[in-house]
This record gives structure tokens, sequence and C-alpha cells, in this order.
């Protein structure tokens, strides 16, 4: 029984008492119409149908009715329809902006929820315990950025981390891309991303991943006196870097995890994407403009905290930097490949020298001995580029001599 069908039988109740008082003379028509919370006019049109029908002339005419604002049934049908061929599986919100905008669709949100749920499509969710108040936002861009991954399925069958760089004032995405597994290279790749387009920040929010912190047992307090390659690089650059010890501390960036989580896969598979070459390109030209034009808010403040970058070498300071030392045959081992070193006109050989070897987020390498770099290598060792040139014959034939 519906609410109104209720209210229905308890108006008849009402009347049909008052009815019978004001037919044996206890109440004038004004003292039972406003008993009855009508008007006069209203109580003796009601009291004439009651005469002719009797308890049928009391039913609300308009139960039944077809609403004049109700949506057309085939339209309903045909979203329902479109949802379930189509866009199984996708939140409401979601498939709501894309109804409007691939479709022509014009309806509400809440009506495209509520005609989804009484079709069985999709299921109410339950009703959520109180929140724990949030930390406000920073007021100015730049001022703390996020950096996370994400493992996760984005395409059926290949699991890839998703390594994501945020604002902590607007929630903009400034850098996000699919690699194999997370590690220190794609946390600088992501960093120096950031601040080539936007400039140096203030500071910079992330788990105790041991890519950003050592500590003693997993899970455990950070030591701040031992700096991982990627709090050397930040400290180099004056980017303070915070540890933060729970998830519920990185709600802003889990939130946003959740969103790519449940929305990327579906528009990787819809665009008919399979390999990571192209994710990462379609993440970059089509998905993060429109989801920063979506989800990103304004800042509290007017301004930016970003300051832009005027030093030469960037590349030099995000990067692994590891000590060697100089092998009798003029090479420097690293991580299973030997790097020979090319003559050049300021030393012969550099045996014994303590050297630095750096490698780049894109897997390329160089070995320097203090400012100076001897050489560039690809990323199966090969070299690459003497930047010192090397001797004529003549010249190191006098040198030996």
């Amino acid at each position: 029984m519906t609410r109104a069908t209720v209210l229905q039988e308890v108006r008849q109740m009402r009347f049909e008492e008052l009815y019978a008082r004001q037919q044996r003379r206890e109440l004038t028509v004004e003292d039972a119409a406003e008993m009855l919370g009508v008007t006069e006019r209203t109580f003796r049109r009601w009291r004439g149908r009651y005469d002719v029908e009797g308890a049928e002339g009391l039913q609300d005419r308009r139960l039944g009715r077809a609403s004049a604002r109700a949506v057309p049934v085939d339209e309903a049908l045909r979203m329902v329809t479109l949802y379930a061929s189509r866009y199984t599986g996708w939140t409401v919100k979601h498939f709501h902006e894309r109804w409007h905008t691939e479709h022509g669709g014009t309806r509400s949100y809440s009506w495209t929820k509520k005609t989804l749920q009484a079709a069985g499509q999709v299921v109410r969710a339950p009703r959520r315990g109180v929140h724990r108040k949030k930390r406000p936002r920073k007021p100015l861009p730049g001022m703390m950025l996020h950096q996370d991954g994400s493992t996760h399925e984005w395409i059926p069958g290949c699991q890839w981390d998703l390594i994501v760089t945020l604002d902590d004032a607007t929630t903009e995405i400034y850098s996000a891309f699919f690699v194999e597994e997370e590690g220190t290279l794609s946390s600088l790749r992501g960093l120096r991303e950031v601040i080539e387009t936007h400039g140096l920040f203030s500071s910079l929010y992330t788990d105790r991943g041991s890519h950003y912190w050592y500590t003693e047992v997993a899970g455990g307090t950070v030591d701040k006196t031992r700096l991982t390659q990627v709090h050397r690089a930040l400290q180099q650059l004056g980017i303070t870097l915070i540890p933060a010890y729970s998830p519920e501390a990185r709600g802003r960036s889990e939130r946003v995890f959740r969103t790519l989580q449940d929305r990327l896969p579906k528009e990787l598979a819809l665009a008919g994407i399979t390999e990571r070459a192209a994710a990462n390109q379609y993440l970059t030209a089509q998905f993060l403009p429109a989801y920063n034009r979506r989800f990103a808010v304004p800042a509290p403040e007017a301004g930016t905290a970003f300051v832009p970058w005027i030093g030469t070498s960037l590349a030099e300071i995000l990067c692994v930097q590891e000590e060697r030392v100089v092998a009798k045959d003029n090479t420097v081992h690293y991580h299973r490949q030997r790097l020979q070193i090319p003559q050049n006109p300021h030393r012969f050989h550099y045996v014994q020298v303590t050297v630095r070897v750096h490698e780049y987020p894109d897997g390329t390498l160089a070995v320097f001995h203090g400012p100076r770099c001897l050489a560039r290598y690809c990323a199966e060792g090969i070299l690459q580029e003497a930047p010192v040139t090397t001797r004529p014959q003549s010249t190191l034939s006098r040198a030996r001599r």
C-alpha cells in the first residue's frame, strides 16, 4: 500500500465523520471545512460528489493519471538499454556524463540514478558512516604536491603501476603515466615532468615507500638522516619531503585513485587500447585534460607558490647517483654492465679513481668525475657520447713517450 493510498483512506474516514455531523446540524459547512483543512468550496464539492457517487466520489482523480512532467517510457527504456549494452559496470555519474556528451541525454543525474536502480542495473550504495574531519587544502598551488602509485589491472590481463603527481590545493593532476613497476626512476620522472612544466614547488607528500624513505622496519618511523635517491634530489632542489603515516592521511590522493581505477579502465577499453605506450599517449593527450576540467577545483586563494626553474642541470639532479671505483681496464661496473671510459685529454686513464654513475629515468647512463661528464651510454651500456674530445693519435703518442 502506497503512502498516497493511505492518505486517501484517512481523508475519506475523516470526511465521512464530519459529513455525518454536518448532516445532523452539529456543524456548519464552514466549521466542517476548517476541521478537514480545506476550503468551504472544496467541502461543498466533495459533499456533492459523495451524495451522488458515495465513497467512490471521494477518490483523488489524479491518482493513476500520467503526470505531464513524466519522462516518456520509450526514452527511459532507451537509456536503460544503452547502459546495459555498452556501459555495464560504470558508475551512474560516469555514465551520466558520457550519456550527455556522446548520446544527447538531457535528463538529470537524479532521474538517471533512480531509473537505473529501478531497472536493477545498479544497486543502492549503503549509507555511509560519519566522516572524519578533512584536512583543509593548501591555499596556493605549488605549496604541497602528492605523489603516489597504484597497482591495478588497467587493461584486461595487464597489471601496471600508475604514477600520479597532483596538487593539494586544486587536485589537478600534473603528471601521470603507466610503468611496469613503481620505483625510484618513475618517481624522479614524475618530479621532472612537473618541474619542467610548472616550476619548483615547496613540499612533496608521499607514503613511506622504500624509494622515498629509509625505515628500520616496514611501516615504521622514517629515518630522516639517511637519504634515498629521491630524498637527496629533493633536498638539492630545496623541496621538503613529508611522510604520511596512514592511508587516511593521504585521503586526497586515495580518492583520486578510486576515481581513476573506476573510470580509466573503462575509457581505455572503449578506445580499444591494449598496449602501454598507447595507454600513456591516450592518458596524456585525452584523459588527463578532460579529468582536470571535470574534477580540479579552484585554489582557496589567488596566486601560485611555484617558482620557475632557472638552473641548467635538472636532469643531473633528478637521477640515480651512485659512486663506483674504476677498474684496472678503465671500466666501471654498474648493475651487471661494464661501462668503458674513453680516453680524453685530461687524463690518460681513471684506474682506481672514484667516479659517479648517473642513471636517468629513460634508462640511459653517464659517468662523471667531479663536475665533468666523462661519457654517456644507452640503456644497454653502449657508449653513445664522449663529451670531452679525444686527443689526436700523434698527441697521445707523444704523451706515452
